[in-house]
């Protein structure tokens, strides 16, 4: 197989794996995302971040973005399932891959800050903001849980500096509108609340998207798009 060939093969894998990835993740979002635990639902949310990691790793993207995919797949494998522990097991799944993000997008930003100080400021109010209305309802996960919405702010006020990956900034910003859902899924909503199903599917949608976006946008040396 010659160089180009080889070239191509890698290209048609990686919208291959894109593919099988988005649609993975919009079957699950139709049928799956607001139903109770069961096995095809573990499989199904199980495929797209893997599927996302592959097409990057085939093609020579960022070693970085496959590994916080990776850890973003055992996040979703474990919050697919009930109880106390997976959903632990789900945070830091998910904490560790806010943290590989982190490390990625300050090295692609040359280690500088964004001067964007609006937008840093209303990260910083978020973030404060969820001591009076998130950490008085998550009773002994109220430490882990701080240190997770610390995790996702750095995520968004380093996404900010990224130069010229508009892409990846929205899939950034997409991640934490997940995770904010997701906080208030939790610890906020009643099992039985009209809110849940359709907080499953906008939760789903933009986590789903936003990794897709960030690996759009800061998963190769040229954005996919």
């Amino acid at each position: 197989m010659s160089i180009v060939e080889e070239i191509a093969l890698r290209q048609s894998l990686r919208f291959a794996f894109l593919l099988v990835g988005g649609g993975a993740a919009l079957i699950y979002a139709a049928f799956l995302c607001h139903r109770g635990p069961s096995v095809i639902k573990s499989v199904v949310k199980s495929i797209p971040m893997p599927a996302f990691a592959a097409a990057v790793g085939v093609s020579f993207g960022a070693p970085m973005v496959v590994v916080a995919l990776i850890l973003s797949a055992v996040g979703d494998l474990a919050l697919s399932r009930d109880g106390e522990r997976p959903f632990l097991i789900g945070l830091i799944g998910f904490a560790l891959a806010h943290l590989v993000y982190i490390l990625h997008f300050w090295a692609l930003s040359g280690g500088i800050l964004t001067d964007q100080l609006v937008a840093v400021a209303a990260i910083v109010i978020f973030a404060i903001s969820t001591e009076f209305w998130l950490a008085p309802h998550t009773g002994e996960m109220k430490w882990p849980v701080r240190l997770y919405v610390l995790l996702i702010s750095g995520m968004g006020i380093t996404a900010l500096g990224l130069p010229g990956m508009t892409f990846a900034v929205v899939g950034a910003f997409a991640f934490m509108a997940s995770d904010t859902i997701l906080s208030l899924q939790l610890f906020r909503m009643s099992e039985n609340s009209a809110w849940q199903r359709p907080a499953s599917v906008a939760l789903w949608l933009l986590y789903a998207g936003g990794q897709f976006a960030i690996v759009a946008g800061a998963g190769w040396a040229t954005p996919l798009f």
